[in-house]
């Protein structure tokens, strides 16, 4: 069975939602940020399939594929990673690699997951269908890399409400500028 692990940029007050100027994609190119862009590129070589909802998908679309000037990488990683996305709208994808999951998102993910050949699935952004997947416990891992700003405002990966089992922290890594990854897995 293959690894379900929600990515996710998160502020110290548990916050994923961008509501101010706290997470910028192309700022991983700077030199305080070249130990998360290289941690980032650690675990893209791990995966080998990126899990987004609609919303997501189409902020995703309209801006890594046309970036000429990415430094990073991320946008040659996005146009060769094999992208699925949760949508009941999208027909068309109109983004190589791409395939719309139009059914039920847990059937869907789980059949995915079942999959025996594979490397991770990689959820990141896409609120809605992390609360949907943590709720049906199709998580395996979780990776959040914690920016050390407390934005007050803004949807949390865990809602309000929802109890998830004790986690295991199974790594803790700080950067340069401050962030840190923490790597859970369910207990």
């Amino acid at each position: 069975m293959r690894t379900l692990a929600i990515t996710q940029n998160i502020t110290v007050d548990g916050r994923v939602e961008m509501l101010t100027d706290w997470f910028e994609p192309q700022a991983q190119g700077n030199a305080d940020m070249a130990d998360v862009l290289e941690e980032g590129r650690r675990q893209d070589s791990r995966s080998d399939a990126l899990l987004v909802g609609r919303r997501t998908f189409e902020d995703f679309r309209a801006y890594w594929p046309g970036l000429t000037d990415d430094t990073t990488g991320i946008s040659d990683y996005l146009d060769q990673v094999r992208k699925y996305v949760v949508s009941s709208t999208i027909e068309d994808p109109q983004w190589k690699n791409s395939t719309v999951l139009s059914g039920d998102a847990v059937k869907e993910v789980a059949a995915l997951k079942a999959l025996e050949s594979g490397k991770d699935i990689v959820l990141t952004g896409s609120i809605t269908l992390a609360h949907t997947l943590i709720g049906a416990g199709l998580v395996d891992e979780y990776r959040l890399f914690v920016y050390p700003v407390v934005q007050g405002r803004g949807r949390r990966l865990f809602s309000d409400g929802h109890e998830v089992p004790r986690l295991r922290l199974v790594d803790a890594k700080p950067f340069e500028s401050g962030i840190v990854l923490l790597r859970y897995v369910p207990a």
